[in-house]
Order: structure tokens, then sequence, then C-alpha cells
């Protein structure tokens, strides 16, 4: 993975092997900047306008400032943003921490509101960009510009940023809150890079009844396989850690198979065309339920704080480098003739994703809510309005479609593809700094402290100690339902559906799977084992 990252930063222009001295210079430069926006963003951890990520992408933007200043605009391979690097690279360990480190009590106990907002929600806001878009533009005379890249539009532009999401969101604070937009964001990437694909595959200049039927089974199999086989190799790595017990002669090939295994499910799933985030997201969950609790106690701590650092440096490189990007001269200059048709089709586009998340926010959130009997589970109107506001942002995911789809090399000669992409970073740049530093002051605003304070159970796994799941172990669970009227018939189940499937997954998982794939109140016995130690220890 270490030469791969080197040979594509070569490839970009990062690292030149020609001259050490070059190279020497941009690694010190990247490392510095990284520093810095830790530093800053420690200073800045209070502040109610700024998050680490504005500030990582305002001092890309100042970095690519001087660096234009000293090569009088010739240079700026270093500003490169390469989609192949984001996807191989930074975005994986992001999805997969997410995962890890989710609530996954709240996260699945709004599961059916996460999926109707992630997947439903954004066919919603994709059909209503995409037709904006082919009504507009198609009038504005901006290019060689068919209906397919007018639907890659859509799609592009109905991807939310997931991990700005994350720092303006605390699922301490919000738990609800966080658990609908993170989760949703999770789903809504994954089914933006579905939907592209899928448009890909398809001669969007016939459309037919049969063509649209193939898309959406071509659509739910790319869905449902990739999630799958997430879990499966979560499972995988659970199993096999589980019985052969290697931390009894080494922590660190615990660590690195849990690492190792976790990128590969990433990998398998971009190798078989399935979507990646999708995969690598269950199974940081799937590992966090099951292969967490199989390793040593020191193999905890050391995969807690492992894939959070990976995570955290590379969403910190991510917004340096789309900062850096912006200011990639190339580019802006095939649309410099006509400065005024930017700034026009950058307003239509963000006029476009207020509107195309707004059309399913809210008609959503009545739905769901209609299926909720308890009003504290109800969504009420001013966390709607934080939901929508706090998915306007767009990032990284939207500029790497934007570059596959307009351009394979970083630049374009082509006027229309030249101005979607220059349009794309100006919608990536104001969303993040304008609708992130406004969200922080909205959520107070709207939901003040005390009413944001709800019972959640503890955090997993970033307390060592808290229970994964739920704040009571499996038996108490059983102990606690004892207590709790269980429904008796079809009706009942479909009255608490999220409670009764709950109750009876917890059932299943306590009599099946953990046994055959360990977790919390399963330890492996084998030489050398937990449960071998306190056998003996009881003889």
């Amino acid at each position: 993975m270490g030469l791969g990252v080197v040979s594509e930063l070569v490839r970009l222009g990062v690292l030149s092997l020609t001259s050490d001295h070059a190279s020497v210079v941009s690694i010190n430069l990247f490392v510095a900047l990284l520093c810095a926006c830790i530093v800053l963003g420690h200073l800045l951890e209070e502040n109610r306008w700024v998050n680490e990520s504005i500030t990582a992408l305002i001092i890309g933007l100042c970095t690519g400032v001087v660096i234009l200043l000293t090569t009088k605009g010739k240079s700026s391979h270093i500003l490169v943003f390469s989609e192949d690097f984001f996807f191989i690279y930074l975005l994986p360990p992001i999805i997969f921490n997410a995962g890890f480190q989710v609530k996954k009590k709240q996260f699945f106990r709004n599961f059916m509101t996460i999926t109707l907002f992630g997947a439903v929600g954004t066919m919603i806001s994709f059909f209503t960009i995409s037709f904006g878009a082919i009504a507009i533009f198609s009038r504005m005379n901006i290019g060689t510009l068919d209906v397919g890249d007018f639907l890659a539009i859509g799609a592009i532009f109905s991807a939310t940023d997931s991990v700005c999401t994350l720092q303006v969101l605390h699922q301490d604070e919000t738990p609800l809150l966080y658990s609908l937009v993170f989760g949703e964001g999770v789903v809504n990437d994954a089914t933006s890079v579905v939907l592209f694909n899928a448009l890909q595959n398809f001669d969007l200049n016939h459309i037919d009844v049969a063509v649209v039927l193939k898309f959406l089974g071509n659509f739910c199999y790319l869905f449902l396989s990739s999630t799958l086989l997430g879990v499966f190799t979560g499972l995988l790595s659970a199993y096999i850690i589980k019985k052969l017990y290697i931390g009894r002669h080494s922590t660190d090939r615990e660590v690195a198979l849990m690492m190792l295994m976790a990128y590969l499910s990433y990998m398998l799933a971009e190798l078989l065309d399935l979507s990646g985030i999708l995969t690598v997201f269950f199974c940081g969950i799937v590992m966090s339920h099951y292969t967490w609790h199989n390793v040593t106690e020191s193999s905890r701590v050391t995969t807690k704080h492992a894939f959070a650092t990976l995570s955290f440096i590379a969403e910190t490189f991510l917004f340096l480098y789309v900062g850096m990007d912006a200011l990639d001269i190339e580019k802006w200059e095939f649309a410099s003739d006509s400065p005024g048709k930017s700034i026009g089709i950058s307003s239509i586009l963000l006029g476009l994703v207020l509107v195309g998340r707004a059309a399913f926010v809210f008609p959503l959130s009545f739905l769901s809510n209609l299926t909720k009997k308890s009003p504290l589970e109800k969504i009420t109107l001013r966390q709607q309005i934080v939901i929508w506001w706090a998915g306007l942002m767009r990032g990284a995911v939207s500029i790497a479609l934007a570059y596959n789809k307009f351009t394979r090399s970083g630049h374009t000669q082509l006027h229309g593809n030249a101005i979607m992409i220059t349009s794309t970073i100006t919608v990536v740049l104001f969303s993040t700094m304008v609708f992130g530093m406004m969200t922080k002051p909205l959520i107070r605003l709207l939901l003040p402290a005390s009413s944001n304070t709800v019972p959640s159970e503890p955090s997993s796994p970033k307390s060592l100690h808290s229970p994964l799941l739920t704040s009571m172990q499996g038996s108490d669970l059983e102990t606690a339902g004892a207590r709790i009227v269980r429904p008796s018939s079809l009706r009942m189940l479909l009255s608490e559906p999220t409670h009764t499937v709950h109750y009876y997954w917890r059932k299943f998982d306590d009599a099946l799977m953990r046994p055959m794939f360990g977790g919390r109140g399963f330890v492996p016995f084998s030489p050398g084992s937990p449960t071998e130690q306190s056998v003996h220890a009881g003889r």
C-alpha cells in the first residue's frame, strides 16, 4: 500500500523521481500543512463557526495561492486532484472508521428512515437536479453536453459530504440527528456512486421501460451485493481471529489482519464493480460487533486509535487536497472567456441542490413520522430543517465524480466540460465554507442544548469499557426484556417493527452468531486464550 501511494504521488507530480530535492520539498510541504491543520483545529475546537474541514480547506486555498505566486502561475502539478487517489487511498479509512465507531443501536433503530433518506431520497434528488439541468442548461448553450451528461450532473450533485457532516454533528450531543444525517450520508454516497456507474453502462439516447427496469434492477443488485460482501468479510475476519486466537503469539498480527481485511473488502468490491463505500461501511459495523471483541485488550486499544487516526489524517489531507486543486490554473483558463456564465451555472446548481434536498427531506420525514407512535421518535420540523441544511454540503465525492465524467487527467480542453468542472469546484467550496460555517450556529439556534440531550448508549468503541450495542449485556437484555410486552401477533409486529426486529435479532445473535463468530460475552477457547486461562485457574 505504501508503494502504491508513492507511485500515485509520483504520477500526480507531488513526488518527482528526477529530483530528490523537489520530492523532499513536496513531502515537507504536505506534512507541515497537516501539522498546521491539527494545531489550528485544536485551537478552534470551541469555535462555533469554523470546524477542522473548513480550516483545512482554507489552508489548502492559501497554500495554492502561495504556490501560484511563487511559480508565477506556470506550475500547477502539485495542485492536481486525482479521483483514483481519492477513491483508493483516502475514502476507505474514513468510511470504515465511521462504521467502526458508529452507535449501532441508534443507527439500526433509525435504519428504515436512514435507508428511506439515503436511497429513495437520493433518487428524488437525482431526478430533481437532472430534470432541472436538462430544462435550464440545454437553453444556455454551454457546450456539447448531452442527456447523459445532465443525468451525470444529477448523480454528482446528489452526493452529500458525509466527511464534513462528521465535523459539524456529534453523536453524543445530537444522537438522533447524527445517526440520520450521517447514516443517510453514507448510503447517499454509495447510492450516488452506484447511480453514476450505472448511468455509464446504458444507452441513454434510447430510454424506454425496459431500460429503466434494467437500470433499477442493476441498482438494487449492486446495493445488496455490496452490503452482503461487507458483512461476509467482517464475519470472516471475526471467525479467523476467534478460531486461531492470533493474539496469543502477536497482537501486531491481529491489528494487521483487521486492517488488511477491511481494506480488502473495499478493493474487492471495486474489483467486482460494486460499491466499495457500502461494503467497507458494513464491514466496519460487523468488525466492531464481532471481531473487535475477539482480539486482546492491547489490540482493542491499538485498533481503536489506529482506525481513528488514519481516518483523521485522510480527512485532513482530503480537504487540503481539494483546497489546493481549486486553484489549478489550467481548468480555469478554458472557462475564463465566460465568467458570467460560470457564475450563473454555479448559482443554478446551488439552487438545484437546495430544491433537490428539500424535495425529499420534508415529504419523507412526514412519511417516516406516520409510522412512529411515540412523539419522541418523530422528527420535528426544526430537526427536519437541520437535516435539510446539514446535507447541503458537497465535497470530494462530487469532485471525484465530476472529474471521472468530464475529464480523466485533471484538466479539460472542452469548453462545456471545463465549465462543469469549475462550477463543481465553486459549488463545493461555497457549500462547504458557507453552509458548513452556518451549521453549528443553526443547530444551537433551532435545537438548544437541553433538547439535544437524550438517553443514548455509550460510544462504540470509543470507550473501551462501554458495551458496543447497548448499555446492558446480553443476559441483562433478556431480563429487561421480560418486563417488556412483546408483540404476540403480526399486527403487533407491524405496529412496532423496530423494537420487534431488534428483539428477535438479539435472540438470533446470542443463540447462533456470537457462539460462532465471537463478540461481547464470548471469548475463544484455545491454548493461551482468556477462557483457557480461567478454566485452569478454577481448577
